[in-house]
């Protein structure tokens, strides 16, 4: 019994560093977004972090307009990195788990 729990804690201490080793390499997956014109590209890390916007220069003669394309643009490139980000680590997660009888009526 003693030893199955320390089994686990070991496991467990495994994924956590796994869970750190994949938020690092995060920051080195890049997701790309762009308005549907093509006008506003923009790229960010898995981690949701901004790395680079293009704007067409049409684009900077109506602020209104380019702060639309800004939200819309960045909302979906966040939900896309988002979506990268959660997939890997529930990944890295499900697979260091350990198995604990009973914890699968949460699934």
């Amino acid at each position: 019994m003693f030893g199955d729990m320390m089994n686990m804690m070991g496991k467990l201490k495994e994924t956590q560093r796994k869970v750190e080793e994949t938020k690092k390499r995060l920051d080195t997956v890049l997701v790309d977004e762009k308005s549907n014109d093509n006008k506003l590209k923009i790229t960010l890390t898995a981690n949701r972090t901004i790395k680079s916007i293009d704007i067409d220069e049409s684009l900077l003669e109506d602020k209104e307009q380019l702060e639309d394309y800004l939200i819309l643009t960045l909302n979906k490139a966040i939900e896309k990195a988002t979506s990268v980000n959660e997939a890997e680590l529930a990944a890295v997660a499900k697979e260091g788990m350990p198995n604990i009888p009973g914890l699968d009526m949460f699934k």
